[in-house]
Parts: structure tokens; sequence; C-alpha cells
């Protein structure tokens, strides 16, 4: 018996900024665009509603309003019969108490509205610790859904192939990344050797990732407005990487614009990959060696 083939739907929006409700229109507008089309999983960027604009003090109360919108995403996903990732959705917790704090939150929501997953951002970007809370010590899940079993991790978690492995040892085939990365996030230092250094740690990383751990990864990234994106700023990107093929989406993997790509996500792919590198096989020993405790080392020489 073959391996199932999903349909999915990478929508490379861009957030403009501060403009909740637009955003949601738009973002609702694509994904009807995509269910007309089969999808079986629509997935957005982190930060889609609001874009990042913390310092504002709109985005907190925005912020806010963040069960409002889930809801309505839940809602869309039960009307139109496809799971969706709504990228990121910030939560304002605990409002107006000593434990008020914003938590970056991806949600796996079924075909029948029902929340299947949900995952708190642990590895914040550097800017963003001054004003988010990471999920720190606790652990990764796996999600069971129509597609399988699925993880989530959140932009700069690609970073870190701890917490991709922490998944796929659980059984995860499919990881799915919102992200919301831009080619701006390099140092001066960086950007004088290259201004297209960000896109190069993407392009690198994101097929990489697939192959070590013989899994798909959806990548979808904040792209730029229409025909006014400025050189060095959205880097765009989104793709569906997976083992043999790189980077699938030919709307989106090569353009920082607004777009959106419907990509096949064969699963054979994925079980081919693990025959050929027995990755997850591996791992799965008694006798397997790495750890990955970075604790047995002293702090601060890493």
């Amino acid at each position: 018996m073959s391996a199932p083939i999903y349909k999915v739907a990478l929508i490379q929006l861009h957030p403009k900024p501060l403009a909740i409700e637009a955003n949601f229109a738009t973002a609702e507008q694509l994904i009807r665009k995509a269910a007309t089309q089969s999808v079986h999983l629509a997935v957005l960027p982190e930060y889609h509603l609001t874009n990042w604009i913390p310092d504002d003090p709109k985005f907190k109360t925005q912020c806010g309003q963040w069960e409002e919108y889930l809801n309505k995403y839940r809602a869309l996903a039960k009307e139109l019969k496809i799971c969706i990732v709504p990228g990121t959705i910030v939560e304002l917790l605990d409002p107006d108490t000593k434990d008020e704090r914003l938590m970056n939150v991806a949600y796996f929501i079924g075909d029948d509205g029902e929340i299947l997953g949900r995952y708190e951002k642990k590895n914040l970007w550097h800017p963003e610790r001054d004003h988010l809370t990471s999920s720190r010590n606790d652990p990764h899940d796996v999600f069971h859904t129509p597609l399988g079993p699925v993880g989530m991790l959140i932009c700069w978690d690609l970073g870190f192939p701890e917490a991709f492995r922490e998944l796929i040892a659980q059984g995860a085939k499919i990881i799915i990344l919102p992200t919301f990365w831009t080619l701006m996030d390099c140092s001066e230092y960086g950007l004088a050797q290259n201004p297209k250094a960000e896109a190069l740690f993407l392009e690198s990383t994101i097929t990489a990732r697939a192959y070590e751990n013989t899994c798909a990864i959806i990548f979808v990234n904040a792209g730029g407005a229409v025909g006014k994106t400025k050189p060095g700023s959205y880097a765009g990107m989104s793709r569906l990487a997976v083992p043999f093929l790189g980077a699938l989406g030919d709307e989106t993997k090569d353009s920082a614009e607004e777009g959106m790509s419907i990509v096949d996500l064969d699963m054979q792919i994925l079980e081919e990959a693990e025959k050929q590198y027995k990755v997850r096989e591996d791992i799965g020993r008694e006798d397997w060696h790495y750890s990955y405790r970075h604790d047995q080392y002293e702090k601060g020489k890493l």
C-alpha cells in the first residue's frame, strides 16, 4: 500500500503593521482560494496578524484579541473542512497582573475546527527576549493529526537541530515552521560580507533539516507587498522541503513577495528516505551514543 499524498498551501502573506482585521481578511481570502484546490492543510507565517511592532502600545492591545481570531480560524477550518496552522498568534495572558506575559503560539487546527496541537515558541530571537516569554524547558510535543504525527516549531527554532531530533524521536514525519525572518536580521558585519546571508542560512538549513531527520519541513515565511518589496527586507522563500527533492513551492520558494504555493507532499518520499539513511532507526537504538545534554560541559565554555 502506497503512502498518501497531501496537498499543502504555503501562504506567504505580507503582514501589514498592526492591521489585524485587514491581515485576517487577506489570510481568509487566500485560505478560501486554497480550499478550492482541495488542499488538506494551509499554513500562514509567524506574526501574520500584527507584524512585529512590539514597542507600539497597539501591539499589546491587539495581542489581547488572540482568542477572537483563533476562533475565527477554527470556524474557517470547520467550514472548509481543511486543516489550518494560522502562523503564530501572540497571546496576551493574565493581563494587568504580576503574571502578565506575551506568548508566541502556533496552533494546529483540524479539519473539524478542533485544536489538535499548541506550541509556544521556545528559542526566542534576541530582540524578542525583551517582549516575549519563552516556553523554556517544556518538552517539544508531537500531535496526532489527519496528516499523521506532526511537530511544530517557530522561526529561530530552525537554528537548533536538537528541537527537530526531539520531535522525530517521538515519530513526527512533518515539522511545520511558521516564520517571520527578514534579510535584515543579519548583523552589519554579515551584511557587508553578503547582503543575502540570511537567505543563504535558510536555503542551506531547511533542506539539511529535512535530510538529517528524514522528514518534511513546511517552512512558511512572511513576504513583502507585491511590487513594493524593498531589496534587503523580507526574505520570503516559503517552501516545503523533503529529502531527494529539496525545496518545493514554485510560487514562493525563490520569491520575497506575498504569494501562495500549492505543493504535493508525497509521504512515500519520507519512507524511502528513511530506508536509505536509517536516521530514525539509529536514534531509536538502545545504544544510541548522542544524548544532546549540554550540561555536561562547563557553563560559558560553549
